[in-house]
């Protein structure tokens, strides 16, 4: 079994890998993983981009195999404010999890499921829609699946990590 923090820093790790500056700064996304840290920047005083600027690649490993993954603004692996774009294929399913900071989502596009709880329950789940919004407190346990192509909008305060209720839902333990 893998302990907590061991989890929590593998997670700053890769997501800290997959960070990469755009050419123009403003942007960030994760475009490879094995991008340095170094080329991490602090982010411009402001953050802007077409869907065309979006440079996704694959979710950190901490996530289930299939997501795609995009870096908006600043940098999840350090303590400091951060926006990522999440684009889930329909059926996608994150078991559940906690954060040690508060998460704020908005829905996109797509249909976003998402349920409270330390056990995945289907029949709890809330549908969220284009524009709407939830606010998760930091360690509250939640869950979530995407009917369609669901694309999430996650900020936060860093450095970002995800802790599995079932330790054997780590992607990673399987």
């Amino acid at each position: 079994m893998r302990s907590t923090n061991f989890v929590l820093i593998a997670a700053a790790i890769v997501i800290a890998a997959c960070s990469k500056a755009s050419a123009n700064d403003d942007v960030r996304s994760a475009t490879s993983p094995t991008a340095p840290v170094a080329d991490a920047q602090a982010p411009a005083a402001h953050a802007s981009a077409s869907e065309g600027d979006i440079h996704w690649g694959p979710a950190p490993a901490v996530f289930p195999p299939g997501a795609e993954f995009a870096v908006m603004q600043g940098d999840p692996s350090k303590a400091e404010p951060f926006t990522v774009r999440l684009r889930f294929p329909n059926g996608y399913k994150i078991p559940p999890h906690t954060h040690p900071t508060a998460e704020n989502v908005t829905v996109l596009s797509g249909t976003f499921l998402a349920g409270m709880g330390a056990q995945f329950d289907e029949s709890t789940l809330k549908a969220m829609g284009r524009d709407d919004f939830a606010s998760i407190p930091a360690g509250h346990a939640h869950y979530a699946k995407a009917r369609g192509l669901t694309v999430v909008q996650v900020h936060a305060i860093g450095p970002f990590a995800l802790t599995y209720v079932n330790p054997a839902d780590t992607p990673a333990a399987r």
